[in-house]
């Protein structure tokens, strides 16, 4: 196997808690031919500071330090600095696990046709972490039609391969704020080979302070611009306004709308025949789920229980949450004290679901 150049692009706005840690795990890769771009979009805490005391420590790391100018300007920016055939993202919250990158470019390696890859993930939850686990979708799937209805891969899991991709395609585009990832994953899958490695090579942190926790609203809207542009392509959404529309405001009309939007889909999907239609229906499955998590959201019971009844999807939720839903018609109030209950009682189920962070071997040290 030859060892190809992998040009790390590490974007960076206030991230002094965590990027430490992020360049300590690509430091760590047992893959050592790479190079670190690091971009500070004009931070106003002590993140810089951090940069140049790892690049003082190692002539890989390159900093690039400007005034603000946002993530898809940044990220095109180290895009464009690159020097490797092949580009990873990371995160400056994230850790990249030590065998991540001799992974990613052994599937390369494997299959030279490849444009880009990805990898599973565990979540990071403070000092604890949750183990990820293979997801059979990635199993089956036709990443071209996958990527149609959400975003196939983490960000900071991808490698981009660019003997591949052509210059004028891998760029994000400035339409898509806070789902960039989610239109170039799928105007490179609509064209060349994608791969997962379906094993957790990267520790996802979950806060307050990441971009998808303080941008979720925009991230939504955003996503539903594209589904509904992808959808429009594919002729299968007969009003892709909807979409549009129940991400700008969760009403009885939006939520009707949305829901009809699922059972054409469905119906005309049902219409086609072949291999390709098990991954149409594993696509629209996930997005019916994206819909709900957003009306749920919400927190008006009367309207995820009309989505639910209007779609005849009860069946594919959990029990408890389908109790306490059903009383939503008549009585609001309890379903808003079970659904309270409901998400504590998630909270709890994934605390004991994790492990201290300090047992998993790859964040040790880091985390």
């Amino acid at each position: 196997m030859s060892f190809p150049l992998i040009s790390v692009v590490l974007p960076v706005y206030n991230g002094e808690r965590h990027v430490a840690a992020a360049l300590e795990s690509i430091l760590r890769q047992d893959y050592r031919r790479f190079e670190v771009i690091a971009l500070d979009d004009g931070s106003t805490d002590g993140s810089l500071e951090v940069l140049r005391r790892y690049r003082n420590g190692d002539d890989r790391i390159r900093i690039v330090s400007r005034e603000n100018r946002g993530l898809i300007a940044t990220l095109n920016e180290g895009v464009a600095l690159a020097k490797g055939d092949l580009i990873a993202r990371m995160d400056a919250d994230d850790i990249s696990y030590p065998s991540r990158f001799t992974r990613q470019v052994a599937l390369f390696a494997q299959q030279p046709q490849l444009a880009i890859s990805g990898t599973g993930i565990d979540q990071l939850l403070g000092n604890r972490v949750v183990r990820g686990r293979p997801n059979p979708i990635y199993q089956t799937g036709d990443w071209h039609i996958l990527s149609m209805f959400f975003t196939i891969f983490l960000h900071s899991t991808v490698m981009y391969n660019r003997n591949v991709i052509p210059g004028d395609m891998l760029a994000y585009d400035a339409g898509y704020v806070h789902a960039e990832d989610f239109d170039l994953f799928g105007r490179i899958a609509r064209q060349f080979p994608a791969a997962m490695i379906d094993e957790s090579l990267v520790a996802y942190r979950i806060h307050s302070d990441s971009v998808s926790s303080r941008h979720k609203r925009q991230m939504r809207r955003t996503h539903l611009k594209i589904v509904a542009e992808n959808l429009e392509r594919q002729s299968l959404c007969d009003d892709p306004g909807a979409l549009h529309d129940i991400g700008v405001a969760v009403t009885p009309e939006t939520v009707r709308r949305a829901a009809n939007c699922i059972l054409t889909i469905e119906r005309k999907i049902a219409e086609q025949s072949g291999r390709s239609s098990s991954s149409y229906a594993h696509g629209i499955l996930c997005f019916f789920y994206f819909l709900y998590q957003l009306i749920i959201d919400e927190q008006r019971p009367e309207l995820t229980h009309a989505f639910l009844t209007q779609t005849g999807k009860w069946q594919l939720i959990r029990r408890r949450e389908r109790y306490g839903l059903l009383s939503a018609a008549y009585a609001p109030w309890l379903c808003r004290f079970s659904d309270g209950a409901t998400r504590r009682m998630d909270l709890m189920a994934r605390y004991y679901q994790s492990v201290p962070a300090r047992t998993v071997r790859p964040l040790q040290g880091l985390a």
